[in-house]
């Protein structure tokens, strides 16, 4: 059935699928005819589209590899011949067909399996991924250690055009180009971003690129033409010559693949013996299949960005008045960069590939000229910034917490050994929930908080994250503002474009005994600990530099101090904070609450803060725990 309509809505009740039903492995996969792969095709999608309606996750890069994971699976010999999926977006079907179909129904969970291929979840789960542009490396990696230990498998990497736009996925062709590895590179794209020209004459040379024949040909000619170095150049010329009439691979050629392509990703005829006749191909192998983000869902063609993930489709509530919408974290940036923008002609934004989750459209529409959307090159961001505030630009680098690891020396070498005057702008910092510790933004406050030159902000409420960034933008040298995923406790926010002293902190609520320090925005949590528990209260604003005046009043009249932050409690600031205790030869106890020193599975962000003593009964109980240990009328000169 090639040519089945594409769904108009996501099925709310179970669809039809026999075939799907009986597979639970890519073994009882290869059992079935070539014939009914079409028609497992259809059902995969139907139950694909079924599933995460009832779950939510990613949608639109699963539904446009179906056929390529059916053809990948038929194939090659799972688990024994690895694949390896970049980012892993696009991995739901694998999942389906590798022994977790029904488990797909709480992707996302605390007790469901993860939003990206995860090791320890599956034997077909090559690789840990979630991070972009890791494939090749890890294919890489793989097919060395076969050749190595001399086991016959191949090794598959799948990489999207998008990923493949990083400088990573480029130093692992390079380096498998040069010591020619079996292994399959097969490049999904699905944007039409290195070749629109597809079709039957393609897909027909295709097959005869890949067939044994012309590979015999191909090689007995080397063989022949060894000894003439001259006809030999001639002829390696010619032939890519010809490939690049036909085909848009001779960078790949020149990097040392043997290319194929572009190919149709949704014809799966074309799919099985090209695959198949790659399969017996040795050296390094490029397959550039061209699919269909949403393929198959007429919502999701037709916007693929607005379906890149869905939430759970819930039954219809009653009608109710509607809620002013409550503006996001991101949003308060992004309208702040405009406002900025608008009073200083040396703002700039740059992002690595992230405009619409860091909220940038807008500024992007506005100020064209001062937009930057680097791709998938967080290295390169960073120093595109720091070559930009070397001229007397006021650069701003939109980017997420995680993402920002993969640019740490540039942010040390480029940016602050040079103390420049780059803006930091961290998203997604903290717990990120459903998209596990891939995503989470667990380490920033400790990885910054160690540079020279660097002031690190942590805002407590939307009005304060505006506040922090116009501090940062007057502030001469790299500054970072970290904020969370999501929205804020719903203040009122300032139009105006106010700055803050810095190093300066803000009482929240006057107490005794106990001074809760809260760096960021579980400010709202900590508040009803300390009602409960009439402790004092600070939101600290500033990891970096303290504000250490208001530390030592607090210690001259409080028996315990308590940290509380979403970083991990391993150099982070509350680390801080005993650290100049201990410089001042203070012995006042410290209670450190934050993210333990272990990766937390994904789950509800409500549930995983609960998890790590971080909502408001957490901290109560942490803190009474603390305050118990206290023997009577015993001097408090143990620091913890």
């Amino acid at each position: 059935m090639p040519n089945q309509p594409a769904f108009q809505e996501i099925p709310l009740q179970r669809p039809n699928t026999p075939l799907l039903d009986q597979i639970s492995s890519p073994n009882q996969l290869r059992l079935l005819d070539e014939e009914q792969l079409e028609q497992l095709s259809y059902e995969l999608r139907a139950y694909l589209l079924y599933s995460v309606g009832q779950s939510g996750g990613h949608f639109g890069a699963g539904l446009g590899v179906i056929e390529l994971t059916i053809a990948l699976h038929f194939v090659f010999n799972t688990p024994e011949d690895r694949v390896v999926w970049d980012v892993g977006h696009q991995a739901y079907p694998h999942k389906i067909l590798t022994g977790r179909r029904e488990e797909l129904l709480k992707i996302r969970q605390h007790d469901g399996p993860a939003a990206f291929p995860c090791r320890n979840e599956s034997p077909y789960d090559a690789f840990g991924v979630g991070h972009s542009s890791t494939s090749i490396s890890a294919a890489l990696g793989m097919a060395l250690a076969a050749k190595q230990k001399n086991e016959k498998r191949r090794a598959i990497a799948v990489i999207g055009d998008g990923a493949l736009t990083a400088g990573m996925a480029f130093e692992a062709l390079s380096h498998a180009g040069d010591i020619a590895p079996d292994m399959l590179v097969v490049l999904n794209d699905n944007d039409m971003a290195i070749s629109d020209n597809v079709g039957g004459l393609k897909n027909h040379l295709a097959r005869i690129l890949s067939g044994r024949t012309y590979n015999q040909v191909r090689d007995s000619g080397k063989t022949l033409l060894s000894n003439t170095p001259g006809l030999m150049e001639f002829a390696k010329k010619t032939e890519e010559h010809m490939k690049g009439l036909v085909a848009p691979g001779t960078l790949f050629e020149e990097l040392g693949f043997n290319y194929i392509g572009p190919i149709d990703g949704h014809d799966l005829p074309t799919l099985l013996r090209t695959l198949e006749n790659m399969k017996s191909l040795s050296g390094p192998q490029f397959l550039h299949v061209v699919t269909k983000k949403g393929k198959g869902f007429a919502p999701a063609e037709s916007d693929p960005i607005g379906y890149h993930a869905i939430n759970k489709i819930e039954a219809k509530p009653p009608i109710q008045e509607a809620k002013k919408a409550q503006p996001k974290f991101a949003n308060v940036f992004g309208q702040w960069l405009c406002d900025m923008a608008e009073q200083d002609s040396r703002v700039q934004g740059i992002t690595p590939a992230m405009r619409e989750g860091s909220d940038l459209i807008r500024f992007s529409e506005r100020f064209p000229g001062r937009y930057f959307d680097v791709a998938i090159a967080e290295q390169h961001a960073v120093t595109l910034a720091a070559g930009m505030a070397c001229e007397g630009m006021k650069p701003v680098v939109a980017i997420y917490s995680t993402f920002l690891q993969r640019a740490y020396d540039q942010l040390i070498h480029d940016v602050a050994v040079q103390n420049l005057d780059v803006l930091f702008a961290i998203d997604r910092a903290g717990l990120v929930g459903e998209d596990g510790p891939t995503h989470a933004g667990s380490f920033d406050l400790s990885y910054l908080r160690c540079i020279p030159n660097m002031i690190v902000m942590a805002p407590s409420d939307e009005n304060e994250l505006r506040l922090m960034l116009t501090t940062g933008h007057e502030y001469v040298g790299p500054a970072a503002v970290r904020y969370p995923r999501g929205s804020g406790p719903g203040v009122e926010i300032s139009p105006a474009l106010e700055s803050i002293e810095i190093g300066r902190s803000r009482t929240i609520r006057e107490g005794q005994n106990v001074a809760i320090l809260c760096f960021g925005t579980l400010l709202a949590e900590a508040a009803q600990a300390a009602e409960e528990l009439n402790a004092t209260l600070i939101d600290m604003r500033f990891v970096k530099p303290l504000d250490t005046s208001q530390i030592c009043k607090l210690i001259e009249r409080h028996e315990l101090l308590v940290t509380i932050e979403e970083n991990v409690i391993s150099g982070g600031a509350g680390s801080g904070v005993a650290e100049y205790l201990q410089a001042q030869n203070a012995t006042v106890p410290i209670l450190h609450l934050g993210l333990p020193d272990q990766f937390i599975p994904h789950g509800k962000p409500a549930n995983m803060l609960a998890s790590c003593d971080l909502n408001s009964v957490g901290i109560s109980r942490r803190i009474k725990q603390r305050l118990a240990a206290f023997e009577p009328n015993i001097s408090l000169n143990n620091a913890s």
